[in-house]
C-alpha cells in the first residue's frame, strides 16, 4: 500500500521528516518497506529558470531561426538560438541553462549544451511547454507574465511538487490502516503519546453541510438482502461537466502509482485513499426507472463488467441493479453500462458498508482483485460513509460544477454499535511486563480513536471503533496500548525463565535437528514449500482435503505427497540454469478420513530429491551423476545416525516410480526410495533423472525413541575384505545375498556391499554379483585361518540355499 508523506500532512500537520515518520510508522506495526522519492514533473525542472529576452533579431543564415540576448540573472546576457515563431524582445520566458537535463512530455531526455547552430553559439534553450514536461503544446515558447521576476527557479515558479511515498507492508488485520486517514490516526497516537506540549490533531477537510437539493431528480434505493449490506447511501448530483482533473488532484492520484481518468472517477479514487471508503458514481441516466435495487444475482446470470470481459454471475453475488438489469458488482468492479463518462449529466454516487464474506467469496470467485474490494473484504467503516459522500460531493462542486438534486438517503435499518471491551490496567501491566503510566495509556487509547464509556479504579469499559476489525478482546487493546508506546520502550527484564529440555518429549526437535544438519553436511539444501497445491496432480483414490474457498484454481486441495512440491521447486531451479540440486524438506501430508476412520489424516514426512551432478565443475576430473545409490546410502547413514536398523527392504509398489525400495518397519512401510518415472517428471517439464525419498517421520520418532544409543569403541585391530563374483539365478535379489551372508556369520562379518552387477546372454537366465565382505574382531588381529573359515562356511550357504556358483 502506497501513502503519500504530502497527502498525509493535510490531515495532520507534523513537523517530522518522512524518514522519521517511516520509523514511527514501523515501529508501531505499519511497516515501511521502503521510500520512493517523487516529483510532480519528471526532472524537477531542475536548471529551468525564467529569463528576459533583452533583444532578438533574426539569424543571418537561416530564415526560421532568431538569434537572442537572454538575461537569467546572473550578470551576463545569455545568446540563445531560438526557433520558436512567437519569441520576441521584452518578454519573460522559461529558459534552460547549460547543462540542464530536459524531461519532455514526449520522447527520451535530452542535456543542453554549448553549441553552434549554423555559426551562431547558443548558450541554452528557450522553451515550450512539452519541452520540460508541463503539457502537449509546442505551437511556441511559454511567454510569462511581464512582472514576472528575472532569475526565478522554474521549479518555485510553476510550484512544482515533491513528495516521499512510503510503500508499507499492511497486514490483512490492519484494515483500518488501508487509508492515509488510518496511518494519520495511528502517527498522531505515537507523537501524542509522549508529548504533552504539543497535541496534534486528524483533520479532514471539505466536511461541511452540503446546500439543500433541489428535489428535481432523485432515485429510489431499495436493498433487499440487508444481511449483505448492512448501510447504503447515496446522493444525486446534476449539472457537472466531465473532464481532465485539475493538476492537484492528478498529482495526488499519481503519486500513489494511480492513473487520472476524469474528475469524477478520479475524486472517488482519492477519497477512497484518503477515508478508506469506497464509493461509486452511476450515469443517471443509465439507471432504468429510477431505481437502484441492492440484491443477489441469478445463478448463471451474465454481465458485463468495466475491463470489457462477460462474467458468469453466482446466485451470493451482491448486485447493485436498476429496475431491470445489474449495474454494478457491490463493492467490487463496476459494470460497462452504467459507468461515468466524458457524456454524463448528472450522477447517483453511492457509498455503503458491505459484509466482508459476501465481497470475499465474490471477489475469489471472478478471480477480481480491486482497490474497493481490497478494503470491503477487510471490514471498512460503517459510520463514515455519510462523511465520505459529503468529502465527495463538495468535491464534485468545486472540480466538476453541478448541484445536489437528491439529498444524502440512508438506509441503515440495524445501526452497528461499537464493540464494548472491558480493559484492565493490571492485566495490561501483566501482559506487557511494564507498569505504564495510566495518563499515557489513556492518552494512546483516545487518540487511536477508541471511545471510553465508563472508567473504574483499575480499569476502563471501551467503545471500540467498529473500523478497528481486529479489536475486539482485552488482549487487542493491550496489543494497541504496546504497539503506539514503543516495544522499544519496554526494558528487558533482568530476570531470565528458563524452562529445562525434557529430553522424553522431545525426540522430535532432537531428530529434527539431528537429520537437518547430517543432510547439510551431505551437501543438501533445505526446501519450503506450501501444503496447497493442485487437485489436478492426484486421483480419486488419494482422498484429498479440497479447500472451500481456494486462494487460486491452482492451489485448491491440501497435498496429500510431498514428491509433487519437491518436484516444482527442481523444474523451477533447471529452468534457471540450476541443475544440479540436493533437496530435503520436513513437512506434512493431509488425507480426508477413510469409512473406517474418524478423523483427518495428517501426517509428518521428510522427502529427499537428488538429480545433476554429484561434484561441481573441478580442475581434477571429478564427475558423479546421482543417482539410486547415492541417495540409499544417504537413507542408510541417516538411518543409522538415529539408531534405527531393525528395517528390511522389498521392492516398491509406489505409482511414481519407474523403480524402487520400500522399507519396511516391523513389517509396516516406512520409506519410499527410488528412482521418479520418466512420465511424471515430463508433466513438470524435467528431462534429466531424479532420485527421491520418503520417510514416514513419525514412524522414525517412534522409533528413535526406543533407542538406547551406546558409544562403541572403534576397533584397533585391521579390517579385511573378501570378495565373491556369485552367478546366481535371476530371481534372486540382493537382499536375500545379504540377509544370508549375517544369518551365516554373526560375529566376525561388519558389512556386505554389492559393487557390481553383471549380465548377458551367454549367462541365459543368470547374472553375475561382485560382493565384498568387511570382517573384523575386536580383540585381535584375524588370522588367515579364521578368514578362511568365514569365507567357506559362506560359499556353502550361497551355493545349498541360493544355487551360487563362483566365478
Amino acid at each position: 500500500m502506497k501513502i503519500s508523506n504530502n497527502w498525509l500532512k493535510t490531515i495532520i500537520n507534523s513537523d517530522i521528516t518522512a524518514e522519521e515518520t517511516a520509523e514511527k510508522l514501523t515501529s508501531a506495526g505499519l511497516e515501511v518497506e521502503g521510500l520512493e522519492y517523487i516529483e510532480s514533473i519528471k526532472g524537477g525542472l531542475k536548471g529551468l529558470v525564467v529569463g528576459h529576452v533583452v533583444e532578438c533579431g533574426k539569424h543571418p543564415d537561416a530564415d526560421r531561426l532568431s538569434v537572442t540576448k537572454v538575461d537569467v540573472g546572473s550578470g551576463e546576457l545569455l545568446s540563445i538560438v531560438c526557433g520558436a515563431p512567437n519569441v520576441a524582445a521584452n518578454q519573460k520566458v522559461i529558459v534552460a541553462t547549460i547543462g540542464t537535463k530536459l524531461y519532455p512530455s514526449e520522447g527520451e531526455p535530452f542535456e543542453i549544451k554549448k553549441s553552434k547552430i549554423r555559426g551562431v553559439t547558443s548558450e541554452g534553450m528557450i522553451c515550450a511547454e512539452d519541452e520540460i514536461g508541463l503539457g502537449k503544446s509546442h505551437a511556441g515558447i511559454m511567454i510569462l507574465p511581464e512582472n514576472t521576476i528575472i532569475g526565478t527557479p522554474a521549479s518555485e515558479y510553476f510550484k512544482m511538487e515533491t513528495d516521499t511515498v512510503f510503500e508499507i507492508g499492511l497486514t490483512p488485520n490492519r484494515s483500518d490502516a488501508a487509508s492515509h486517514l488510518g496511518v494519520a490516526r495511528d502517527l498522531a497516537a505515537i507523537l501524542n503519546s509522549h508529548n504533552n506540549s504539543h497535541q496534534y490533531e486528524v483533520d479532514i477537510k471539505g466536511l461541511h453541510e452540503l446546500d439543500e437539493a433541489s428535489g428535481l431528480n432523485g432515485v429510489e434505493i431499495i436493498v433487499e438482502n440487508p444481511e449483505a449490506c448492512e448501510r447504503y447511501s447515496g446522493l444525486v448530483i446534476t449539472g457537472v461537466n466531465v473532464t481532465e482533473s485539475p493538476d492537484w488532484l492528478k498529482t495526488r492520484l499519481q503519486s500513489i502509482g494511480l492513473r487520472p481518468i476524469n474528475n469524477i472517477v478520479d475524486i472517488t479514487n482519492f477519497v477512497l485513499h484518503e477515508l478508506g471508503q469506497p464509493l461509486h458514481a452511476f450515469d443517471l441516466d443509465k439507471i432504468k426507472g429510477k431505481k437502484v435495487i441492492v440484491k443477489t444475482a441469478k445463478e448463471g446470470e451474465k454481465f458485463k463488467t468495466l475491463d470489457g470481459i462477460e462474467r458468469t454471475l453466482k446466485s451470493n453475488d451482491l448486485m447493485i441493479c436498476n429496475e431491470s438489469e445489474p449495474m454494478c458488482i457491490a463493492g467490487v468492479f463496476g459494470g460497462e453500462k452504467s459507468g461515468v463518462t466524458e457524456k454524463t449529466k448528472a450522477i447517483f454516487l453511492e457509498s455503503a458498508y458491505f459484509n466482508p464474506g459476501y465481497v470475499r467469496r465474490t471477489a475469489k470467485h471472478h478471480s477480481l482483485k480491486t482497490d474497493a474490494s481490497f478494503r470491503f473484504e477487510r471490514g471498512t467503516d460503517p459510520d463514515i460513509t455519510i462523511k465520505a459522500l459529503v468529502r465527495a460531493a463538495n468535491l464534485i462542486f468545486e472540480i466538476a460544477g453541478g448541484t445536489l438534486s437528491m439529498e444524502v438517503k440512508d438506509l441503515y435499518p440495524e445501526k452497528l454499535w461499537p464493540y464494548k471491551v472491558g480493559f484492565s490496567y493490571s492485566n495490561c501491566t501483566e501482559l506487557i511486563g511494564k507498569e505504564i503510566d495510566r495518563t499515557i495509556i489513556k492518552n494512546i487509547i483516545l487518540n487511536l480513536g477508541i471511545g471510553i464509556d465508563n472508567e473504574g479504579s483499575d480499569g476502563l469499559l471501551l467503545l471500540v471503533p467498529r473500523y478497528k476489525t481486529d479489536v475486539t478482546r482485552e488482549a487487542d487493546v493491550i496489543e494497541e496500548v504496546m504497539r503506539i508506546y514503543g516495544y522499544n520502550n519496554v526494558e528487558v527484564s533482568k530476570n531470565i525463565s528458563y524452562t529445562a529440555h525434557n529430553e522424553a518429549k522431545n525426540y522430535d526437535v532432537d531428530l529434527d535437528n539431528r537429520s537437518g544438519s547430517l543432510l547439510e553436511g551431505f551437501g543438501f539444501n533445505e526446501i519450503m514449500s506450501l501444503s496447497l497445491t493442485k487437485e489436478s496432480y492426484y486421483t480419486e483414490e488419494n482422498n484429498t482435503v479440497k479447500v472451500v474457498n481456494p486462494l487460486s484454481a491452482d492451489l485448491n486441495v491440501l497435498r496429500a505427497d510431498m514428491i509433487y512440491s519437491g518436484l516444482e521447486a527442481i523444474a523451477y531451479n533447471i529452468n534457471r540454469k540450476s541443475s544440479d540440486l540436493k533437496f530435503f524438506e520436513l513437512g506434512k501430508t493431509y488425507q480426508q478420513p477413510k469409512k473406517e476412520e474418524a478423523k483427518y489424516k495428517e501426517q509428518k514426512h521428510l522427502t529427499l530429491f537428488v538429480t545433476g551432478d554429484l561434484f561441481q565443475e573441478n580442475p581434477y576430473g571429478l564427475k558423479q551423476k546421482a543417482d539410486f545409490s547415492f541417495l540409499k546410502s544417504t537413507v542408510v547413514n541417516l538411518l543409522n545416525k538415529c539408531g534405527v536398523s531393525s528395517y528390511k527392504s522389498v521392492e516398491s509398489t509406489y505409482a511414481n516410480f519407474d523403480l524402487g525400495l520400500t522399507y519396511q518397519l516391523n513389517n509396516k512401510p516406512f520409506i519410499e526410495l527410488g528412482q521418479v518415472s520418466k512420465a511424471l517428471l515430463k508433466k513438470f517439464g524435467i528431462s534429466q533423472p531424479v532420485f527421491y525419498t520418503c520417510i514416514n517421520w513419525e514412524m522414525l520418532v517412534k522409533e528413535f525413541s526406543k533407542q538406547d544409543i551406546k558409544f562403541q569403541e572403534i576397533s584397533k585391530f585391521p579390517t579385511v575384505r573378501r570378495d565373491l563374483a556369485l552367478l546366481i539365478d535371476k530371481s534372486v535379489n540382493y537382499k536375500q545375498i545379504e540377509e544370508l551372508a549375517f544369518s551365516t556369520e554373526r560375529k566376525l562379518l561388519k558389512e556386505v556391499n554389492l559393487f557390481d552387477i553383471f549380465e548377458s546372454e551367454k549367462l541365459g537366465n543368470k547374472k553375475s554379483y561382485a560382493v565384498s565382505f568387511t570382517l573384523s574382531n575386536n580383540e585381535a588381529t584375524l588370522t588367515d585361518k579364521q578368514i578362511d573359515a568365514v569365507m567357506d562356511r559362506l560359499i556353502s550357504g550361497y551355493k545349498e540355499k541360493l544355487g551360487a556358483e563362483l566365478r
